[in-house]
């Protein structure tokens, strides 16, 4: 049964496009359809999604000439060889510049379908359809697409808005516990950085989220997206406000560089990350010992780390970071927090007060 969607509007003018929330939205054809203006469709999902959704979404286009591809599945897999087979089956099915690519699962499914549809012919339609929390309610909004580079995460890629996102919450059934969870952080992150009402709601009711129960999966996802929209539409390249949105990430793509893609979920690298941003945000006199232990008890009860668990040393995860995009004449820009709900992007943080953040995290 298909529920009456929610529908958000990214506002980004000639480019703006609808996020459609809701259950059974893979029944719903006309979600798909009328944003699909030529005959030619090519699905781009993964063999972990490709046997429990692959031939609904087919069934749902059966009146487009439907050709689809199948991804390994893994952060380790989201290269520009794995881009490169997406290219293969585009110009051999002879895809014109009419057809659109849907991306069918979670953020590596997502980022590689959005760069090869901005590259393929200079530019070709896509839709997202995201199949795990954490891309449903981060990676499928806002039109980043790329691929990692043995140097560095997403160092390769474009800004390319998709055409539509069709987020259909009941794909996150047979999604694992573990990668649930890792979809949290990203949640969790949406009431650290403005929203400090959002943040009491899940802290409130963390255990019905962590239940899967549907209208606080419907209203997180809402919640969620809607903070992510209305960033976007401000700053659709990250030139300013946008970069708020990677509270964590600096650490969390450093931690992932140096130990391996896979080691840590995205998600789970995140949580650690925001951890270590909010003890430096109170070394720096924002946060008190209180706020950094009631964020860390809300991060243990979503089920994610808050340590890391494998060996790093402290030189290695410092020169990963300061491979990371944001850093500018090789100084690492961090998203710290004034306090819980108002955060800042900043590189005039002591570099003591870093340097012993990072070294109790390392070991």
């Amino acid at each position: 049964m298909t529920d009456n969607p929610k529908i958000l509007n990214v506002e980004l003018g000639t480019k703006s496009y609808p996020i459609y929330i809701g259950g059974g939205l893979l029944s719903l054809e006309s979600a798909f359809t009328k944003h699909i203006h030529g005959q030619q469709v090519m699905i781009v999902t993964n063999t972990t999604v490709a046997p429990l959704y692959l031939d609904k979404l087919r069934g749902l286009l059966g009146n487009f000439n439907v050709e689809s591809v199948i991804l390994p599945d893994g952060e380790q897999f989201k290269t520009l060889e794995t881009v490169n087979k997406v290219f293969d089956v585009l110009l051999k099915s002879k895809f014109d510049r009419n057809s659109t690519l849907i991306a069918l699962g979670g953020g590596v499914v997502g980022d590689i379908t959005g760069f090869a549809a901005a590259s393929y012919l200079r530019g070709v339609d896509f839709l997202q359809v995201p199949t795990t929390l954490l891309s449903q309610v981060d990676s499928s909004v806002g039109g980043k697409t790329g691929v990692n580079h043995d140097l560095g995460k997403n160092m390769i890629g474009a800004f390319y808005q998709p055409k539509a996102v069709i987020i259909d919450v009941d794909t996150l059934d047979t999604l694992s516990n573990r990668e649930f969870s890792a979809g949290m952080a990203e949640v969790i992150k949406y009431g650290l950085l403005g929203n400090a009402d959002f943040l009491s709601m899940i802290e409130a009711n963390i255990e019905s989220i962590m239940g899967r129960e549907k209208d606080f999966i419907i209203d997180i996802v809402f919640r969620s997206c809607n903070d992510k929209a209305r960033i976007v539409a401000l700053d659709e390249f990250e030139k300013g406000k946008r970069a708020l949105l990677n509270l964590g990430h600096t650490f969390g793509h450093g931690i992932e560089n140096t130990l391996g893609y896979g080691t840590y979920l995205h998600g789970e690298a995140i949580s650690i990350g925001m951890v270590m941003a909010l003890k430096l945000s109170m070394d720096e006199g924002h946060l008190t010992e209180e706020d950094v232990q009631r964020v860390q008890s809300i991060l243990s009860k979503a089920n994610l780390p808050t340590s890391i668990k494998k060996n790093v040393g402290s030189e290695a995860l410092i020169n990963a970071m300061s491979l990371d995009k944001k850093s500018i004449d090789g100084e690492i820009r961090l998203v710290l927090l004034k306090r819980l709900g108002d955060s800042y992007l900043t590189d005039s943080y002591s570099k003591e007060n870093f340097s012993k953040v990072v070294d109790s995290f390392c070991h």
